[in-house]
């Protein structure tokens, strides 16, 4: 498709609240809320604005600027901006292989939220007879269904492509937008309904009152790693999520605060999201530091307990499926858009093979709950889904987003001068040229830092030879960033 011919949104609105669905997913609502738990809750939130605005913003304004400059998807935009003769067209193949990972385990994430939705609205949740142990088994009951798990996938990916199917204005844009706006209504009134239990005062104390000797006692480092790894991971940058919302962009306003209204947007439902959760909790004695299974065992737990408990669950729930789902929507226009910018597709053409590219992708991440659950990828207690996940979290989403950076910044790349003038193009605030040095020397260290530091974290405890082993693939990975990055110097840009 030809730049002349690419698709627009509609509305500055609907490019934003698009942007900031991609954005808003489901490490917002369950991950923001118990790492806040776990990390000594409104400090933790401090550190977490600071790491937001020095890390995350700017390389989300890196990516925008690539696919609005390159009116390209990430398959095709470093191919348009890079210097003759160089390698970073090749990190295209890292933000398309991140791309469909992703959507092999998270189209059946999403699809647990819409079983539970179902569960939830038809009551099938026996309130006042169940027990702690009957709802935990109920998540473990559904794992154990493969059946449960595929129709429940499948459903997810056929709807998710046929908003797709419609185009960006009349499908992605209209669709999303009016789910994001159903979402921020459901998040309101979730929140004020959490902070008005009775003994809900102390759980919002505890998340909006800083208390620093909680970080004291848990570790600054740790902490600090925490809120950089979460500010880093929470805007879905690198992997070109963002760069093709980007390329149906005009030129009509600035990337800067295009850029500042998605992370407050996504700021925004993180925060409502744990003042959701962290007063129920407290409200009824239950900790809040509970990890993943916060969202499918701690609150139903809470829900249980409450007056109007199907009520509150549906609604819940209705809310997490509208912020997976909105995720899906963006990324599946991400992966249409590849086989359109590569090959010449039409969006017919490219949603029908992508869709049976993703039904049987997603097989094996279903299949590691039940059928293939022996098979143990990453140690004891693992399962496929975590292999998935560590590739696309723990690799793909941050070397892309070095990778972005490292375009943006290098002159061996884009380079600094054409990407400020990209990004200051149209109306509104100037990207800062403070931001320089911060993004030169500063960023790629620190994300460098939090991509190996994620290895240490995630295989220390399994022994010398298993650490090893797996920082040589860490370092084979960094490798490959590079051999894009620097493997072919040509002097270009400055």
């Amino acid at each position: 498709m030809s730049a002349d011919a690419r698709e627009k949104f509609s509305s500055r609105i609907g490019f934003i609240l698009v942007a900031a669905g991609c954005a808003v997913g489901l490490g917002n609502v369950w991950k923001f809320p118990y790492l806040c738990g776990q990390n000594g809750g409104a400090a933790f939130i401090l550190i977490y604005f600071v790491c937001l605005a020095l890390l995350a913003f700017p390389i989300l304004v890196c990516e925008l600027s690539v696919g609005r400059a390159s009116q390209k998807s990430s398959a095709r935009a470093f191919h348009v901006l890079e210097p003759k003769g160089s390698h970073w067209h090749k990190g295209s193949y890292m933000c398309m292989a991140g791309t469909y990972l992703l959507m092999m385990f998270y189209t059946g994430v999403c699809g647990w939220m819409l079983y539970y939705f179902i569960k939830y609205l038809s009551g099938q949740f026996a309130y006042d007879a169940m027990t702690p142990a009957m709802i935990a088994g109920e998540f473990t009951d559904m794992l154990a269904s493969p059946w449960k798990m595929l129709a429940t996938t499948l459903c997810v990916i056929i709807v998710s492509f046929s908003v797709c199917s419609l185009g960006v204005q009349k499908g992605v844009e209209k669709i999303t937008k009016y789910m994001m706006i159903g979402l921020l209504g459901l998040i309101t009134i979730l929140a004020i309904n959490s902070i008005m239990l009775p003994g809900a005062g102390e759980g919002v104390r505890f998340y909006l009152v800083p208390n620093f000797n909680a970080i004291l006692d848990k570790g600054i480092g740790n902490v600090l790693f925490a809120a950089m790894s979460q500010a880093f991971f929470t805007l879905s940058i690198g992997i070109g999520a963002m760069a093709i919302f980007g390329s149906y962009l005009d030129k009509s306003r600035s990337l800067t605060g295009e850029g500042v209204m998605i992370t407050v947007l996504d700021t925004l439902v993180a925060l409502m999201a744990g003042l959701i959760i962290i007063p129920a909790c407290f409200a009824f004695g239950i900790e809040p530091d509970a990890g993943p299974s916060l969202i499918f065992i701690t609150m139903p737990n809470v829900f249980e307990q409450m007056t109007g408990g199907q009520i509150w669950g549906t609604c819940f729930f209705l809310f997490l499926l509208f912020a997976a789902l909105s995720t899906v929507i963006a990324v599946f226009e991400n992966i249409i858009a590849y086989a359109m910018d590569l090959w010449g597709w039409s969006r017919k053409k490219a949603i029908f093979i992508n869709m049976l590219i993703l039904s049987l992708g997603s097989i094996p991440c279903i299949l590691g709950f039940n059928v293939l659950s022996d098979i143990q990828p990453l140690g004891a207690n693992s399962s496929i889904l975590d292999l998935e996940d560590f590739l696309v979290s723990n690799n793909f989403l941050p070397l892309g987003a070095l990778l972005y950076l490292l375009f943006c910044t290098s002159r061996y790349g884009w380079g600094w001068s054409p990407f400020l003038a990209e990004t200051n193009s149209g109306e509104g605030p100037y990207f800062p040229k403070l931001y320089k040095p911060l993004l030169q020397y500063v960023a790629p260290a620190l994300i460098v830092l939090i991509y190996l530091k994620g290895y240490y974290d995630k295989f220390s405890e399994h022994g010398t030879l298993y650490l090893v082993i797996w920082m040589l693939v860490a370092m084979l990975f960094l490798g490959y960033v590079g051999y894009v990055a620097f493997g072919r110097r040509p002097k270009r840009n400055t």
